[in-house]
Formats: structure tokens, sequence, C-alpha cells
């Protein structure tokens, strides 16, 4: 694939940066340094924290840069080995280079043509292979696991911060290496606003409970989201759950290799819109995950990417009305020929955690 980008871009070699993808191209975990990539040479820069590591978690050959040999000069000490005829052409990660970065390399280096990679490299991302599946499936069960044991810690007077704290802890212990994100828990109120953070709010009976969290295993990330009612539900609560209940269900069902983002989106957007909520609706119905939580294709109204199979998606429609409050429910999903594997397995009818 890395050929082909070479020659589509019309480029002597490529310039990767970005962790997340040096992380895919090269299997090196450090996030610190850089991949030079051409047809003759396949080499990762970075510093001595990581030169030991990289050397065993990577075919790559390691240079290591300092302050005596700067990384542009490991660069430009690469591009003098390519037997080139003309202007030399390199590839960059325009779409997450930093400016002050790509300033620096174009004094450094002996390049005439800086050609941009747009989104080509983190395409490679997109269709994950069994092993990150698995990493995925792994990581998604552990949030199961958790979020279990933390139900009946959920109590009147916990606090959302000690809420989160406690659930990461239970990550952690079913065997999370890091957090995919940090955790969001938004109690009443709060629960409304879709990406709360979680504060010194003390839990309420009859309070929604919205809890949006994720883990890493192997470097890959779950996401996952339920709410709850601690006590009983009004009746108001369980309307609203269960719109955005059927919502999320018909989206799953709606879900299959060679249907656009955009598409499954409208099946749930419309259930909600036509339930009277569309106007409490306002984030996609769903992204990719891998290396990192939020990737490409999206479920989205503006994404008419057509999914593909072994791509993974998540699908969480939602409701947020001020004053009220709110509910998601979120599952993350491995695209099939014939439909999905859902990954999560935690409960998602509306659960009222007994209050005494």
């Amino acid at each position: 694939m890395l050929d082909q980008i070479l020659k589509d871009r019309q480029v002597q070699a490529i310039l990767i940066t970005d962790p997340y993808n040096m992380r895919h191209v090269s299997g090196f975990r450090g996030g610190e340094g850089a991949l030079y990539i051409s047809g003759t040479q396949t080499v990762l820069i970075t510093d001595s924290r990581y030169t030991e590591a990289a050397a065993k978690e990577s075919s790559f050959t390691v240079l290591q840069e300092s302050n005596q040999h700067k990384r542009e000069e490991i660069l430009k000490e690469c591009i003098e080995k390519e037997q080139v005829q003309g202007d030399f052409a390199l590839g960059y990660e325009d779409q997450s280079m930093l400016c002050c970065d790509f300033a620096k390399l174009t004094k450094a280096l002996p390049v005439q043509c800086w050609v941009p990679l747009e989104s080509s490299i983190n395409d490679l991302r997109q269709v994950k292979t069994q092993e990150e599946i698995q990493y995925l499936k792994m990581a998604e069960e552990i949030g199961d696991r958790a979020f279990a044991r933390l139900l009946p810690l959920l109590k009147p007077g916990m606090t959302e911060l000690e809420a989160a704290a406690e659930l990461e802890y239970l990550m952690k212990q079913e065997g999370a290496e890091d957090l995919s994100f940090n955790t969001i828990v938004a109690s009443g109120l709060n629960s409304s606003m879709p990406h709360a953070i979680p504060g010194t709010k003390k839990f309420e009976k009859g309070d929604f409970i919205t809890f949006d969290f994720g883990c890493k295993y192997k470097g890959y990330c779950s996401d996952m989201t339920r709410t709850v009612v601690l006590g009983k539900a009004s009746d108001k609560q369980k309307e609203i759950y269960n719109v955005v209940l059927k919502a999320q269900l018909a989206g799953l069902d709606a879900l299959k290799a060679g249907k656009s983002g955009a598409s499954v989106d409208k099946v749930a957007r419309d259930i909600i819109a036509d339930a009277g909520y569309g106007e409490y609706f306002g984030h996609g119905l769903g992204h990719s995950v891998g290396l990192f939580i939020h990737e490409n294709p999206r479920l989205s109204p503006s994404d008419d990417s057509i999914l593909q199979e072994n791509m993974i998606e998540t699908v969480e429609p939602g409701i947020y009305v001020p004053g009220l409050g709110g509910v998601r429910i979120e599952d993350m999903v491995v695209v099939t020929k014939e439909g999905h594997i859902n990954l999560a397995h935690s409960p998602k009818e509306l659960i009222e955690l007994p209050v005494e």
C-alpha cells in the first residue's frame, strides 16, 4: 500500500510523523519520532528514550536523534542516499504536521517538491485486520466487565468525579493499559450536555446518569455509552430513553458493508425526528475507532463514504434536552457483508438502579 502511495503521489519518499500512523505502519508504539519511507529505505527516527523499544517493535532501521544529530539532519542524509534524477519530491502529512515543523523542514531539507498526502496514510487504518479486531474486542469486553462491577456501587451522594474514578480504576483492574479518552459521567441536568465534564455534582434520586467511557488494549480503543436512572424513571424519562433505544437498534439494523455513513445516520435520525426530538440530536450517529478514538469514516449526514467489511463503527444516537437531561446509547461494532458484529454486551434496556 505504501508503494502505491509513492506511485500515486509521484513522490520519491514519504515522511510520517503522526504517532498513530507511525504505530500502524512500523509497529513502533512510542509515538515520538518520524518515519522516512522510500523505494530503498525504511527508517525510524526517535530519541534515546525509545530506541531500544523501537528496535524490538519495528523492522525499520532505527536511527537515534539528539541535539548533536537532529532529525532534520538525519532526514537530509536519507534523502542524499536516494539516486534521483531531477527534483526530489517528498510526501508529508499536511493534515497533522504543525506549521512550525513544516517551516523548519522546508528550510533544512533538499526537497524541491513538498506533496501533501492528505488522508492517504490515515486511510490505511480504516479496514481492520483480524488481529486489530481482536484487540478492539478485548478492549470493549474490559469496559463491559468494569461497567457491570460499577453499577452496584452507584448511590445517591456519590459525585460524578467519584464515579468516573471508580470506573477508570475498575477498567485498569480488568486489564486496561490506558483510557481511550477522558471518562464522561453526567448526571441530572448535566446529562443534557453530550460531552459534559465530570464534576462535584452529587447523584440524586431520579437522575439520568450517562456514562461514556473506553479503554485501550494493545493500543486499540474501546468506546461505549450507557444511560441509567437512579431510582424509578419518570414517564418522560422512559419516553426519551425508548426513542433513543429504538433509533439505536434501527441504526444497527441498517449498518452493513456497501451502505454509506450518511444513509445509516438518516435511519436513526429520522426516528428521533419523527418522535419530536430532532432538534435535540445534534451530533453524528457514529464514528470509526482504532488506535485513535475518533477515526474515519463516520456515520454522519456529511459523510457519504461507503462502509467496507471489517471497518469499526460506533452507533450512538442521543437526545439531550436542556433543563431535563439526556440519553445516549452507544455500541462499537464490526461492519460485515451481512450487517455487523456487536462488540458491546452491556444491557441496553433501561436500568433503574434501586435506591434504599
